[in-house]
Formats: structure tokens, C-alpha cells, sequence
């Protein structure tokens, strides 16, 4: 590791309204990199900044400048006394992969989950992207229910 190495930088932290651009960009260049749609980057600049004003939506940043990024949200359920968090992305930026910035942030969002409570941390993964089943498996994730064996399925529908 060299001095500059995103890796020996500060702990991920909190993005503020202000960071909202910053955000926006990542979760654009994200779904760019993966050849999923993005409504663009002034339209999500303006939404993030609207979420990052509330308490349901949580962003952590980690590196100076920004390497990286998980987005939660949290909701209430009936099976869990505290709220439940939902992983909705995480990202590192291509040429900071490796250095251990996404465990930094994973670390973190279950960190902040506990700490408000929680006791449960959901992530969604496509079922062909074997690195990052890969990445939550070996971080102690699963995709079966407790005493279970088949593998849990996410359905949705838009509206």
C-alpha cells in the first residue's frame, strides 16, 4: 500500500446533502458500467439529496475523494424488533477494486444497521453475478432462509 492508497484512508462516513452530486455520479457510472439505465445524473443528484435529508436512506462514502459507495435503506417489519436494512447498491470505483474499500463499507453498513437497532441486513444479487455472491458469501451472507436449503428468490414487479 502507498500513502495515497484509498485502502489507509478514514472509515466510510455519512454523505450529507452535499454530497448529493458525488453520489448521484457514482450510481450513474454504476449502472453505465453494467449496462443497466440511469434517469441521468441531475435527476438523481436531486433525488439522493431528498433522501439524504431524511433518515430511511442512508449513503457511506469512503476514500477522498469518494471510492466508493453503499446505499441503505431502512423500513420497519414485523419480524424484527428493530428496523430491517436493505443494501439497495454498493460500489467502488473500477480502478480501486481490490483494495478492500467494498469490506470497508459492508463492515460499516452492518455496523449502522446494529447500531440503530437492527438485526437484519438484506442484499439482492443477481443470480449470474458470481463475484459478488461470491463477495457477500465469504463475508458471511446467504441466500437460504435459517435451517433452509433451497435458495431464496427475489420477485418484484414495478407499478
Amino acid at each position: 500500500m502507498t500513502p495515497d492508497d484509498p485502502a489507509r484512508s478514514e472509515p466510510p462516513r455519512r454523505a450529507t446533502p452535499a454530497d448529493a452530486a458525488t453520489v448521484a455520479r457514482m450510481l450513474h457510472d454504476f449502472n453505465t458500467e453494467f449496462e443497466t439505465p440511469s434517469p441521468g445524473i441531475g435527476k438523481l443528484t436531486s433525488r439522493v439529496a431528498e433522501l439524504l435529508a431524511g433518515e430511511d436512506v442512508v449513503v457511506l462514502l469512503v476514500g477522498e475523494p469518494a471510492g466508493g459507495l453503499a446505499v441503505l435503506s431502512f423500513r420497519s417489519n414485523v419480524w424484527y424488533p428493530g428496523p430491517v436494512a436493505i443494501l439497495d447498491e454498493l460500489y467502488v470505483r473500477p480502478g480501486l477494486r481490490g483494495r478492500r474499500l467494498g469490506s470497508a463499507l459492508l463492515a460499516a453498513s452492518c455496523e449502522l444497521v446494529r447500531g440503530r437497532g437492527g438485526a437484519l441486513l438484506e442484499i439482492n444479487v443477481d443470480g449470474e453475478d458470481t463475484d459478488a455472491r461470491r463477495f457477500y458469501e465469504a463475508r458471511e451472507f446467504t441466500n437460504t432462509g435459517p435451517d433452509g436449503t433451497e435458495p431464496m428468490l427475489y420477485y418484484y414487479r414495478e407499478l
